[in-house]
């Protein structure tokens, strides 16, 4: 008779699994083990939110759940911050934790916290192993967390469960099926509204990117010469050179997209998530078509919405089937407003993020993939960074944790171990994750790293000055600080200016292995362009 991890792990086999993120328990071992016999690779991290945002990372890109693990207790609350950037960024996940033994539920005991309820609001479903339906727990864990909308599972691993008879019952959630309203009279509404419009704009979200839609939106763009926005995780659904593009919501400078959209005398928002940005924050008073499988979800008054519940697909091939429609958008102005918004992103100070950011997008290959940490950078990266596609920039915007970037950068080079992986961070993020360049040296992957470094919060900092508030609590260090050799056996380069960073660069990419660029720069620049 196989015994419980022999089991769990031919049943991940089976799902495509390849890694497991997490640091090990003393329960783990033999699940550990067993693991190593199905060819299912147990990565160590240096901390259990790393192992959440790598197997979030990993469900994003592929699309198949990522999977992670920690032990019960600290370990599970630490899991728990990446499990909900997999939640609220909508990637599917599945999470292990260990938990005490089932004759120890009701006690407070070392160690001991109710998981169940720990996980229940930031998954999809939380259940726990039982001797007699392992396969079925899994099997269903693995469909919840794809389904629309994706996201995590957590599975519980009692510690007896080997000696256990006891199934315990957990409340499922039974995805929800999407609804098609794109019925004859819909689509006779869909068609009045556009049709009535004389300013149409299309807003474009991160389910559009997980319906596979590309194509298609371009090809409506380009035959209806429509303005398209769109929301950060949804960057790359569209190229900058469109002439229709109009930039990202929510990031730097968005005064100028919004200028656009109060223009506007339709909004079609095409897989709009309001999880990114709520669309009350941005949206003029004019009506809406939220096309989705989920509701429009906004407060107040939405007499003028008209959500559109159903596959994204075969709404915009309806769009698409319509003759072209003239409207009032004067191309021109629309292309003069973006060059002036990008030309805010040239270098205005000696050495600061704009020139990082520039001189890397010289440097990083179209197929490279850049991940980014929280901060003010992101908001320059969001509006600024020109990406061919959503999968080479990736960011969290619905959990938006610091600390993302480095794992995110690892689990993405692992998934695509072929293409240049690039991650810029603040040093406050670098700060929370700089243990992770142990994993990185272990693993044995090449990633370039860059730390800017402005020894503060900048973003926070920037929030304070424009409330006329004291600064406090944003700085990081105040004393002089020297590049050391590496961190953990990952070499490190110093940049102080244009033209050693453009040197470390150069030297950054032509290694076969991992490098850290410390950038110290000028952070005035996000003074102008972020919350603008």
């Amino acid at each position: 008779m196989k015994l419980v991890y022999e089991i769990m792990s031919k049943v991940l086999h089976e799902h495509n699994v390849e890694y497991i993120f997490g640091i090990p328990g003393g329960g783990w071992i033999d699940y550990i083990q067993a693991l190593h016999k199905e060819k299912v690779k147990f990565i160590l991290v240096s901390n259990e939110a790393s192992a959440g945002f790598m197997a979030a990372t990993v469900g994003r890109l592929t699309g198949n759940p990522g999977v992670c693990y920690a032990t019960l207790g600290p370990g599970a609350t630490n899991l728990s911050t990446g499990v909900g950037c997999a939640y609220l960024d909508r990637n599917p996940l599945i999470a292990f934790t260990h938990e005490v033994s089932m004759k120890f539920m009701d006690r407070r005991t070392q160690m001991g916290i109710d998981h169940q309820g720990l996980f229940r609001p930031i998954t999809k479903w939380t259940t726990r192993l039982c001797k007699e339906g392992i396969k079925d727990i899994l099997n269903e864990s693995f469909d919840i967390a794809r389904s629309e909308v994706p996201g995590p599972v957590h599975i519980g691993i009692p510690s007896d469960l080997e000696n256990s008879e006891e199934i315990f019952k957990s409340q499922k959630v039974i995805s929800e099926k999407i609804m098609n309203l794109l019925t004859p009279e819909y689509k006779q509404n869909i068609k009045k509204l556009f049709y009535n419009s004389r300013k149409p704009i299309l807003a474009v979200g991160l389910s559009a990117v997980r319906a596979g839609v590309h194509h298609l939106i371009n090809e409506f763009i380009n035959k209806h010469k429509i303005p398209v926005v769109l929301t950060p995780m949804a960057k790359g659904i569209i190229s900058e050179s469109n002439t229709m593009y109009t930039g990202v919501l929510f990031h730097a400078l968005q005064n100028y997209v919004v200028k656009t959209c109060n223009e506007a005398d339709l909004v079609l928002g095409i897989g709009y998530d309001p999880v990114e940005y709520n669309y009350e924050d941005w949206l003029p008073n004019v009506p809406l078509i939220h096309v989705d499988s989920r509701i429009s979800d906004i407060s107040g008054n939405s007499n003028h919405v008209m959500d559109v519940v159903s596959e994204i697909k075969p709404c915009i091939e309806y769009l698409l089937s319509l003759p072209e429609v003239e409207n009032d958008w004067d191309e021109k102005i629309l292309l003069q407003r973006k060059n002036d918004m990008f030309h805010k992103f040239e270098p205005s100070v000696d050495f600061g993020p704009n020139t990082i950011l520039s001189n890397l997008r010289e440097h990083l290959p179209k197929d490279g993939i850049l991940t980014c940490d929280v901060g003010a950078h992101t908001h320059l990266i969001g509006q600024m960074w020109r990406t061919p596609s959503p999968e080479c920039l990736i960011m969290t915007n619905g959990w938006s944790s610091m600390g993302f970037g480095i794992p995110a950068a690892i689990a993405a080079k692992l998934v695509y171990p072929g293409r240049n992986v690039v991650c810029v961070t603040g040093d406050g993020g670098f700060l929370m994750m700089a243990g992770e360049m142990a994993t990185v040296k272990r693993l044995g992957i090449n990633i370039v790293f860059i730390v800017l470094i402005d020894r503060e919060l900048s973003l926070i900092r920037l929030k304070q000055e424009r409330k006329g508030y004291l600064l406090n609590g944003t700085n990081l260090f105040h004393w002089a600080h020297r590049s050391p050799n590496s961190y953990f056996g990952v070499p490190v380069i110093e940049a102080r200016d244009r033209d050693s960073y453009k040197k470390a660069l150069k030297e950054a990419f032509s290694l076969n292995s991992s490098v850290i660029i410390e950038a110290f720069i000028d952070g005035s620049e996000y003074e102008e362009l972020v919350l603008k």
